[in-house]
Formats: structure tokens, sequence, C-alpha cells
């Protein structure tokens, strides 16, 4: 794909916004040279200055804004460079790129994160992608990303689960988690992840879900959550999705996708009152409880 070419696709688009393309390679791969690294960040840098170049020379995209993508793979120094040659163009904001799917350790990436934002301008927002699971979203909110994708309710959705932690970060939150889920599926989260490693098609099922196929829900006449606003939970069972998941309706699907995501869009709207009421450290104790 070159710059023209890509330009050319935009304008015909026209978006309000759009991504700069980049080199993600270097932190695809498991091992990425320091000289890789370098690398990703100079194509990187000279795809965006090419693109600027042409945005101002078209009518079309004058409005448009454009995402600056952060690379360098796991190279502190590259990364650090990419973000600082990048914050100095005249971007709209900035994509943290090569979080997902990094082989290094969490704290790694945790570290990374916190350096690179520390090098961006506090008044353009931050994207990352692949980060979804709840306690990974707090851990990156504290470093100061704004942006994330939905793509965890889909996951969660393709499982035949349900997301049921809880986010409402009460002065009491076992009486929360209590009332929200049932104080046995809390007792259950540890023996329920122990056995979700022993069983191969449930290898990427999280502690904030539960499986609506297992037999115990045969017979569970509660809703998804109690207390959930979605039509999901207003309407039907956990019995009845069981149902329609062990007899392969499509309707399962659709009825858990309505409801993962009106869960997850719940637990961001509660980051924001966290965040409003300075009481975020209350809802990342409350989700760390349930993460395994």
């Amino acid at each position: 794909m070159t710059v023209s070419k890509f330009m050319e696709i935009q304008q015909v688009l026209q978006p309000d916004w759009f991504q700069c393309l980049s080199d993600g390679e270097a932190s695809c791969t498991e091992a990425a040279s320091i000289k890789r690294a370098r690398k990703s960040v100079n194509r990187s840098l000279l795809f965006l200055d090419n693109c600027l170049r042409l945005q101002e020379e078209s009518e079309v995209l004058k409005k448009s804004t454009i995402i600056g993508v952060i690379e360098g793979g796991d190279v502190m120094e590259e990364r650090l460079r990419s973000a600082r040659e990048t914050a100095k163009r005249p971007v709209g904001g900035f994509l943290l790129d090569g979080f997902q799917g990094n082989p290094t350790t969490l704290d790694t990436r945790l570290r990374l994160l916190s350096s690179v934002t520390a090098e961006l301008p506090e008044d353009k927002p931050r994207l990352i992608c692949g980060v979804s699971r709840p306690d990974e979203v707090l851990e990156c909110v504290e470093r100061g990303v704004d942006l994330f994708e939905s793509f965890f309710p889909y996951q969660v959705t393709e499982r035949g689960c349900a997301l049921t932690f809880s986010f409402d970060y009460q002065p009491n939150p076992e009486e929360t988690l209590s009332q929200q889920n049932g104080t046995e599926e809390e007792i259950k989260y540890v023996d329920q992840t122990k056995k979700i490693k022993m069983t191969s098609y449930n290898q990427e099922m999280t502690s904030f879900e539960i499986n609506l196929k297992e037999k115990k829900y045969q017979e569970d006449f509660d809703p998804v959550v109690r207390g959930c606003s979605c039509y999901c939970c207003k309407n039907h069972t956990r019995a009845y999705i069981h149902h329609l998941l062990v007899t392969n309706e499509l309707l399962a699907g659709v009825l858990l996708m309505i409801h993962n995501f009106e869960h997850y869009f719940g637990f961001f709207h509660s980051i924001r009152e966290a965040l409003k009421n300075d009481r975020l450290a209350k809802l990342k104790e409350l989700i760390h409880r349930q993460a395994s």
C-alpha cells in the first residue's frame, strides 16, 4: 500500500478521522532487535509525514483528523522516540500499537505504556488496540489511555458466555457482588478458572464471565445478571439462553451480544463516573477481586 493509494482511499471515504498506516511488524515478532524496532519507527514516521503532506494538498481531507501511530516494539528508546517525534506532528491523536499479542510480560508492557503516555500531550486522545479485559483496561486508564476497542464482548459471545462481573464500586463491594451475580457465583470464580484451564474449548474464558452452556444453568431461571436493564435480562433467563446454546439456535448469539455489549458499556460508564468522583481506586479494587 503506497501513501498515494492510501490517501486516495481516504478521499473516497471522507472520514472524520483516520489512523495512519504504520510498520507494526516489530511489535508482533517474538524477538524484535533494536535495529528492527528503529526501522519500524522510521518507516512509520515517514509514512505519516507523507500522509500529512498529501492531506494539506487535498481540499477534501483538510477537515479530517489523522491519528499518528506509536511503534517501537518492546525497545524503550525507540518507543520514546516514536512518541516524541509523532507528538511534534499536527496529528489529532495517538494510537499505541503493538501491545496486543506482545510476548513481553504485563509488567514490561505497563512500564512501556507509562513511559510512552508521559511523552504525549494530554489534550489529544490516546487509543490502544488489543486491550480489552476489564482489569487490563483499568491499568491502561491509570496510565493515561482514553479510548479502547470493544471486541471483548464479541469474543465472550462467541464462546457462548455472558459477562457477569460487578462494576458497582459501592462502599461494600462484597454485598454488591453478591446481589448482582449471586454468592455462589463469587465463591466459584477460582474453581471455575481452574476448570477452564483443563477444558480445551474454553481456554480463553476469563473469570469475568459465565459459560451458559454448562448443565448447571439448565434450570436456572434467574436473568443473566440481576438488575441489568438490557433486553435479554429483562425478558429471558439463563435457562432459556442455555437451551438456545445447546440446540445451536442463532438467537442465542443475538441475545448474548445484546447483554454483553450492554454490560461492557456499563463498565465504561462506571469508569467515567469513578474518574469524575475520584473513586477509580475503589473500582480497580473491585475488578481485581474478580480477576484471575
